[in-house]
């Protein structure tokens, strides 16, 4: 049934979502099942919203489903291309540093996990392996296109050629340190907006949904669907994960599934983009970034508690209210960048 669909490229995408959400339906409860009895649950941070730590003990680890789902049903479908190798390994390279975090924070029982610096370093080191790989393996352009006006920035001007046995290879420091930016950026606010229950995977799937439309209009199929597979594992996973969760995905989640829609924005040369259809990371991780200038600089707190979704839980707001209301504007923005993006394709730019 697999290769019929072959010949038909759009419902190979839709097969591919529907197969993701169907294999994670099925073994997330299985997961939930084995956490429980192995009693690894998340541990609740004590300066967060008082009401959270009734969560304390809910299964978590639950990003493990969704990125095994990922790579079964790519493997299943799509036909292996550079670009999506370097795709998956940016999702299990991120998620594995997660999965690190995660099992520091329930098997030793530290709420903080890993320490921040230990963090950002290894994803600065991931964003260089990537981003070689993407440049030196896929054959990935280190031009920049500014959205609706044409002009293209080339990241090529401070670079390092050698050849090793008769390789050749290209270090162009500017894109690499664009790589390491966003890598660390998204990975870190999408890890930022799962606070709440369902919060990061619907905005997550959301944003696969705008790449599966860009990648798909570049004849990316690839892309498309592995845009699709983590669309379709985290719509099935938001069954448990909706509130009340009975799962949450942990930081193998966010940080592999932050570190998949950054390496879509760079292998589709969208990078500018990012700023909308992931919109409402930016906001995430501006208002962490705000409250704790306001907070150093002039002690005050603009917000009543960072990142934002806590600052509307403090207001009154349910996890619910703030749940839809976070993937509207999320819906909204992506929307934006892949009207934007088709602007651009129709006007050549």
């Amino acid at each position: 049934m697999i290769a019929f669909f072959k010949h038909y490229p759009t419902y190979q995408i839709f097969l591919t979502a529907i197969l993701a959400l169907v294999i994670t339906a099925i073994l997330t409860p299985l997961w939930i099942k084995v956490l429980r009895k192995e009693g690894l649950g998340q541990v609740v941070r004590i300066d967060g919203p008082q009401k959270h730590l009734n969560k304390s003990g809910t299964p978590t680890m639950g990003g493990i489903i969704i990125l095994f789902t990922v790579v079964i049903t790519y493997s299943l479908i799509a036909s292996a291309s550079r670009a999506g190798m370097v795709a998956i390994f940016t999702l299990l390279t991120c998620g594995f540093l997660g999965f690190i975090d995660d099992y520091r924070k329930v098997v030793k029982a530290r709420s903080l996990g890993l320490r921040a610096r230990a963090k950002i370093t290894w994803q600065l080191v991931i964003a260089i392996v990537v981003g070689l790989a993407a440049v030196n393996f896929a054959g990935l352009s280190t031009d920049i296109s500014i959205p609706l006006t044409g002009i293209v920035i080339p990241l090529d001007y401070l670079s390092l050629k050698f050849s090793i046995a008769n390789i050749s290879i290209v270090i162009p420091f500017l894109y690499i340190a664009l790589v390491m930016f966003y890598i660390t950026a998204t990975t870190n606010t999408v890890n930022f907006t799962d606070g709440l229950d369902g919060l990061a995977a619907g905005t997550i799937t959301i944003s696969m949904l705008a790449f599966v439309g860009i990648a798909f209009q570049q004849g990316r199929l690839d892309l498309a669907i592995i845009s699709a597979a983590i669309g379709g594992a985290c719509i099935g996973f938001l069954w448990f994960n909706s509130h009340p969760a009975s799962i949450f995905m942990g930081d193998t989640g966010s940080l592999g599934l932050g570190g998949a829609i950054a390496i879509m924005s760079i292998l589709t040369k969208t990078e500018l983009l990012l700023v909308l259809i992931g919109g409402i990371y930016v906001i995430e991780g501006l208002s962490v970034i705000g409250q704790i200038i306001s907070y150093r600089w002039f002690k005050v707190r603009i917000l009543k508690m960072a990142p934002i979704h806590h600052h509307f839980e403090m207001l009154g707001w349910s996890e619910t209210q703030i749940m839809m209301r976070f993937w509207i504007v999320a819906a909204l923005l992506a929307g934006l960048g892949f009207g934007a993006y088709f602007a651009m394709a129709a006007g050549g730019s």
